[in-house]
């Protein structure tokens, strides 16, 4: 830190200056660069997002929300392995739709946590002052909260695949269902890491993030298993079902893993979408992960200004 070296001295007349050392050293230590700096930010936001390296009070919420992921699929092994099934009662890709509220729980309060701190105490532009840019901020909190929604989502489906195999459940089975429920979370992951990061963004207050994110989440999720269940005692077909399902972050990974996945759809009959409609929901799903991206890197250009 900087001192000043000088003594207070008497008053001078006008036209007297004075020198003061205020004792400034220049750095001659290592430069780390954009990459290191992008590498932190993205371990201590990823460390955030469990509450490691914060208070008590802040790990209660995401690890109790952890345990609640887990503990399901831990019943579901002891179920099987007790009556010696032939199966899991849960497909590994059903496992994320079924718990969907949880995950919905934990984007929420871990979104604007990510966000939100750095908007009310206004320092962001402290990040890109130097060497970080607008990207590098965006691609390691994305890359972060995206991450932990998979440690959260894929815990669980491990839990499953470990007791399938105590059981003694077929080995080529389970390992691809393991596999195919991977690739869904991944996919969920970075779909409701962008959506929430997007969301907490517009608001500094980090209350006002958690109710925008949980309602948009929810509100869609509810509106379109309404207008899917009204589309199917109407006799709309199965295609009317399949696009709604567009309009909620669920429903579109549900519809990508039923009909490239070989999972059974939650959608009202048990019809997903179709392998056409399939490539529809694909580019729907992309399409919202790259536009998430894309409004955190004009959002925040803007801030750091």
């Amino acid at each position: 830190m900087a001192t000043e070296q000088s003594t207070q001295t008497p008053a001078t007349a006008p036209g007297d200056t004075r020198i003061h050392n205020i004792g400034y050293r220049s750095y001659d230590g290592p430069r780390l660069g954009r990459g290191y700096a992008r590498l932190s930010l993205y371990s201590q936001s990823l460390r955030g997002s469990y509450g490691l390296g914060r208070s008590v009070k802040s790990k209660v919420l995401p690890m109790l929300l952890f345990v609640v992921m887990c503990v399901p699929a831990a019943i579901m092994v002891a179920v099987a392995v007790a009556t010696k099934a032939n199966d899991l009662p849960l497909d590994y890709t059903r496992y994320a739709i079924v718990m969907q509220a949880v995950i919905s729980l934990y984007v929420a309060s871990q979104a604007p946590q990510s966000v939100s701190r750095d908007l009310r105490f206004k320092t962001v532009p402290l990040y890109f002052s130097r060497p970080i840019e607008t990207a590098d901020y965006v691609r390691a909190k994305f890359a972060a909260l995206a991450s932990a929604l998979f440690i959260l989502t894929a815990a669980p489906l491990l839990v499953l695949y470990v007791g399938a195999l105590l059981a003694k459940l077929d080995f080529t089975d389970q390992t691809k269902g393991f596999a195919q429920g991977l690739v869904s979370v991944a996919l969920l992951s970075l779909l409701f890491a962008g959506i929430g990061l997007v969301i907490a963004s517009v608001t500094p207050r980090r209350g006002f993030g958690i109710a925008a994110v949980i309602a948009v989440l929810t509100i869609s999720y509810g509106a379109v298993s309404t207008l899917q269940a009204i589309a199917e005692v109407q006799s709309s077909g199965d295609a009317a079902i399949a696009w709604i399902g567009l309009f909620s972050p669920i429903t579109l990974i549900d519809g990508v893993q039923s009909a490239f996945l070989g999972a059974s759809s939650a959608f009202p009959g048990g019809v997903g979408p179709s392998s056409g409609e399939g490539v529809v929901y694909v580019l729907f799903t992309l399409g919202l992960i790259a536009g998430s991206y894309g409004l955190l890197v004009r959002r925040y250009k803007k801030v750091g200004l």
